[in-house]
């Protein structure tokens, strides 16, 4: 099994930046497809970006698009979420997720579809 830890969350003005970490250990992290996800109080888990295992392919949900970039460090075994122009509404906690995947080019865009999930981390935007 592979554990994940998310870190790099905090407080930030609306219109700033954050970068996301997830740190992956007991595993080899260029075998899995690689996500984040977001939740806030009273909503439901929402995706908002995928990565392939090849760090090429990627997918973002609406609310990501052109604001936060997914990249991946296979040989230090971490991704990362860059989070620039950040509103209110992006405040949530973070979760760094790892897919089993059959290719190289495989994203995952459901949460169904991962198999480990780090235990999150808070971000809180102010306005």
């Amino acid at each position: 099994q592979v554990q994940l830890v998310e870190s790099g969350g905090g407080l930030v003005q609306a219109g700033g930046s954050l970068r996301l970490s997830c740190a992956a250990s007991g595993g080899v992290l260029s075998t899995y497809a690689m996500g984040w996800f977001r939740q806030a109080p009273g909503k439901e888990r929402e995706f908002v970006a995928a990565l392939s295992l090849n760090g090429v392919v990627t997918h973002y949900g609406d609310s990501a698009e052109g604001r936060f970039t997914i990249s991946r460090d296979n040989v230090k075994n971490m991704v990362y979420l860059q989070m620039n122009i950040l509103k209110p509404e992006d405040s949530a906690v973070y979760y760094c997720a790892a897919a089993l995947v059959g290719g190289y080019t495989t994203v995952v865009a459901t949460p169904r579809g991962y198999d480990y999930w780090g235990q999150g981390t808070q971000v809180t935007v102010s306005s």
